[in-house]
This record gives C-alpha cells, structure tokens and sequence, in this order.
C-alpha cells in the first residue's frame, strides 16, 4: 500500500517549529498541486537550499520527517528562477514510483488542508492560532482547541466459496469495480456499519466479520478499516442505484478492472485473486 515505504522511516511526532535548515524538505501547495523539483528528469521535494532566495520571514509550520529529515510547510512560494521547478497535482502521486515522496506529499496536503480550514473559530468566530507544543489550533478568545480530523470508514471483501462481491460506484471510470466502503456513523461500532452499508449499497447480509488491517487515506482524511465478510449468494443484489449502479460475483482469473495495490482496496482484492482468503 502507499503508506508502507519501508525501508524509508517517516515519523509524523509533532515538533515546536523552529528554524529551517539547508537540508529541510520544504513544501508548497497550489491548490491541489505541489511544488516539487526535477533533477535528471526525477522528480523530488525540494530543499530549502534549491531556492537561491528564500525568504528569511516566510511562515511556516512543521510537518513532519522522512528518514530524520524535517519537513516545513510554507504559505508563501519561494521565488523561483529556473526550469528546475514544476507543480504536480495531487493525483499524480497515486502512481508515483517512489512511494517515500508520494506518501509525503498526500499526506502534506491533508495536514495543509486542515490548516487552512481552521483559520478561524467555530465556537465564536475569532482568528485562530496554531499551538505551540502540539498539532493543534486554539483560539485566543475562547480557548477552544482543534486536533486534526480524521474520519473512519469501513471497507469490506465480501466472499461467498470462490467468488467475490465487486461494486461499480456512480464515480468510478466505467467498468471499474471494487470494494464496498462508507463512513462511520455516530453511535455505530465498525462492526454494524458493515452490516449496515452493506444492506444499504447492494442489498445483502453478511456474517463472520472479520478485521484484516487499516490504512490512512489523506485523500479523503480517513482512516480506511478493512474486514473480510461472508454473504450467502442466493441473496437478490440490490444496488442502491445512488452510490452503486452495479454489483456482482465475480471469480478469480475474471476480475472487471479494479484499484491497484497503493490502497486497502486493491490490497484484498489481490489477496482474493491469489486466493489467500
């Protein structure tokens, strides 16, 4: 998956801003898109010695660090002189060969996104702040403090002998397929909104729930919660016409198209196919 880039170690450990050095990653997003470096035709983050003249008093904020070395967010872009610098839109990095940068650089604008979300107060309306010992933002007038949001989600393989029960969402390219997904709801455990997106997306009910692993999603600010379950295929799939437009068994060596191995999604199908589960 696209969070695993062993041997590469990156450590997400909040600390006190303080001073960029030469050898800082630095990042900087336009919208949807970074701002990253092309030595030799390959593509890297920037230092902050790349920039000839960086700006002694550009905000930034600590993101985090790849194998030891720290990364800055900054507001403001750098003066940029040469061809050497391009931006990439987010999605470029979904198949990026280099797993270290694109982890980084997904998980970047999400940590970008929620700062600039929370400028000002909910509770009273104030100009917010970021804190200085922890990744948070408080405000000065009514010292609410915000941590980051991050929603949980479920998705789901669902198995019945040698088949697999593939959906194809209003959003995907045609003939895509994969797993079905949704939210958590107030109230629920991971268990019943299973149960419960399930019956709703396709119509079916599933026993023997099992949890497989998790994996962060910055696209979206989730967490992704995988589980294997069972479904008897005598059930009438019934898609919800809404999310879903189409559902169906599918057997290994005949699998529509469906998401690669960078998510939790392409991971379980692959482990069908292989007919590890």
């Amino acid at each position: 998956m696209i969070n695993e880039i062993l041997p590469h170690q990156f450590n997400n450990q909040f600390v006190p801003s303080n001073e960029i050095e030469e050898n800082d990653f630095i990042f900087h997003y336009q919208n949807n898109a970074l701002l990253v470096k092309i030595n030799n035709e390959e593509i890297e983050i920037p230092r902050k010695k790349d920039f000839s003249n960086f700006p002694k008093e550009t905000k930034h904020i600590f993101l985090f660090s790849l194998d030891n070395v720290p990364c800055f967010l900054i507001w403001n872009c750098p003066e940029i002189e040469n061809y050497h610098f391009t931006y990439k839109e987010i999605n470029f990095f979904r198949t990026f060969k280099h797993k270290d940068i694109a982890w980084i650089s997904i998980v970047g604008l999400q940590i970008m996104n929620w700062y600039s979300q929370n400028r000002f107060c909910s509770t009273c309306g104030s100009k917010t702040k970021e804190k200085s010992d922890e990744r948070a933002i408080v405000c000065p007038n009514c010292n609410t403090i915000v941590f980051p949001k991050i929603s949980p989600a479920i998705i789901v393989a669902i198995t019945c002998k040698n088949k697999i029960l593939l959906a194809h969402n209003a959003k995907f390219p045609e003939s895509w397929h994969s797993l079905v997904a949704g939210y958590v709801d107030i109230g629920e455990s991971l268990e019943e909104t299973v149960k419960r997106e399930v019956k709703e997306e396709v119509g079916l009910d599933v026993k023997n729930i099992r949890y497989y692993k998790s994996q962060p999603w910055p696209f979206s600010g989730s967490m992704m919660i995988g589980f294997f379950a069972e479904a008897d295929d005598t059930q009438p799939i019934c898609p919800d016409n809404i999310e879903i437009t189409e559902a169906a068994w599918f057997t290994r060596g005949n699998l529509p198209n469906h998401p690669p191995t960078i998510s939790i999604a392409g991971e379980m199908i692959e482990k069908f196919e292989k007919g590890e589960i």
